[in-house]
């Protein structure tokens, strides 16, 4: 440490001798594209998200490596900027970066909390139950879970979708290794592609419409080149899953008290928040605090009319397993608790970090290069490529940064690619590689890439029908001005 504290001043020095490139909107805003500190940001980003990339072997949380970075590129533009006469310039563009994510991690909070009240209260476990016992063959089922993660995943998230897909894919496919392998790439195309066409199903498309470029019924366009997008691949799958039929089981899960209320009161949760955006104008996460009342609200009934005797017998009686969550009352703080903070968390750090790449210059020189010299279409094409390889989160959020000059077309096709572009590699999305884990042995990283051909002629087919079925919105402006 000590160690660390006596090269910091030398460090600081370098970064601050090192002449700042002419300045831009009237002394302002400095372009340090060519500077020390431009190439440093750099660097220091590509070895974050490399760590982040390689999170399946190292175990290493993603959000820490990216916690790092954003402190480190900040720190330096901040150093720059002081040295230049200009010690508020980095602050104001901190706090605007900040704002952004605030939006985002309250909006994603809230509905965190609600995917985890409706998990404790069995409602994932009892449809897991259900699908167990019905008896199907496997390629009935390879259907079936594809078609609930395309229609589940705009309601909740792919991330959501996939695990609870996979785990029936796994209690059923015990005994067919070959099975649970075609299956979960099915899963995860679908639930991105389910993803795609709701502002609710993919954190990409949240941040399109939080940034009011695309309202929220104009997003459902995007069905018809969605659903091509998942059934070009899984026609062809589908002759890789065997004609067999698997033993079913007798399990059933009864959902808990209220459960039924919790998942009403979701969906008045997302109808508060679409009102508040479209009628009041205010951010969709002013109405999603406000749906968190909802549960709040009705988590204070259940636990004062809880009865944990009575609540025991049932559940002793209805079902043959009987958990310790049964006899407990419902808490929303425990649900609040629960909530994927190493993935919100991450956001922070990949909204600084790409946030300061843009403050250094380095995305304008990006929307030059891919959205006047490529022309939007090929840049949109790109960006689903890009997402296989990277993420999908700091890709978009680099182009909603860059704020490129394009029809709502064009918005609708980036939208659509980012989100399902992360399908054709199994490490491009977060549905993928918590399948990985979750199947670890059976579903790989090269189990998926044996249909990254299928995939990807999914996805080329998908940007085609767009512009044929949306074709009259390539000549309409965005939203936003």
């Amino acid at each position: 440490m000590k160690k660390v504290l006596t090269a910091m001043p030398p460090l600081m020095a370098l970064i601050c001798a090192f002449p700042a490139a002419a300045s831009a909107g009237g002394g302002e805003h400095l372009d340090l594209t060519n500077h020390f500190v431009g190439f440093a940001a750099l660097v220091v980003f590509v070895v974050a998200y490399g760590f982040v990339m390689a999170e399946e072997f190292t175990h290493l949380r993603k959000s820490k490596p990216v916690l790092l970075a954003a402190g480190i590129i900040w720190a330096m533009i901040a150093a720059v900027y002081a040295n230049h006469g200009l010690p508020h310039a980095a602050e104001q563009a901190v706090r605007h970066n900040i704002l952004e994510y605030s939006e985002l991690f309250l909006f994603l909070l809230v509905a965190m909390t609600y995917i985890n009240a409706m998990e404790e209260r069995l409602v994932f476990d009892s449809l897991r139950a259900w699908l167990v016992r019905s008896g199907f063959s496997y390629r009935k089922l390879f259907w079936l879970t594809g078609v609930l993660a395309f229609f589940i995943s705009p309601v909740a998230d792919n991330l959501t979708t996939a695990l609870l897909m996979c785990a029936v894919v796994l209690a059923v496919g015990r005994d067919s290794p070959r099975f649970i392998a075609v299956a979960c790439v099915n899963i995860v195309v679908a639930a991105n592609a389910g993803g795609a066409f709701s502002p609710f199903g993919d954190i990409t498309t949240l941040m399109v419409w939080q940034k009011g470029i695309v309202d929220f019924w104009t997003f459902f366009l995007l069905f018809t080149p969605s659903v091509v997008n998942w059934v070009i691949p899984a026609a062809i799958m589908r002759f890789a899953v065997p004609d067999e039929q698997p033993a079913a089981t007798g399990e059933v899960v009864v959902m808990k008290r209220g459960a039924k209320r919790v998942i009403f009161l979701f969906l008045c949760t997302i109808a508060t928040a679409v009102s508040f955006h479209n009628f009041l104008h205010l951010p969709p996460m002013v109405g999603m605090m406000t749906g968190l009342a909802y549960l709040k609200l009705f988590g204070y009934y259940l636990k004062k009319t809880f009865d944990r005797k009575t609540a025991y017998e049932r559940r002793k009686a209805d079902s043959s397993q009987l958990e310790i969550g049964d006899v407990v009352p419902f808490d929303i703080f425990k649900n609040i608790a629960r909530a994927e903070w190493d993935t919100l968390m991450f956001f922070y750090g990949v909204i600084l970090c790409v946030g300061g790449l843009g403050f250094i210059g380095y995305l304008a020189l990006t929307s030059g290069v891919m959205y006047v010299e490529w022309g939007a279409t090929q840049a949109n094409v790109m960006v689903g490529i890009l997402s296989a390889i990277v993420d999908n989160i700091p890709v978009m959020f680099a182009v909603l940064t860059m704020q490129p000059d394009m029809s709502m077309g064009q918005w609708l096709l980036v939208t659509l690619t980012a989100g399902v572009g992360g399908s054709m590699l199994s490490i491009g999305s977060a549905a993928g590689v918590a399948l990985m884990g979750q199947a670890r042995g059976m579903y790989t990283f090269f189990s998926h890439l044996r249909w990254t051909p299928v995939i990807a002629l999914g996805y080329a087919a998908s940007i085609w029908v767009h512009f044929q079925v949306n074709g009259s919105q390539f000549s309409l402006p965005p939203l936003l001005p």
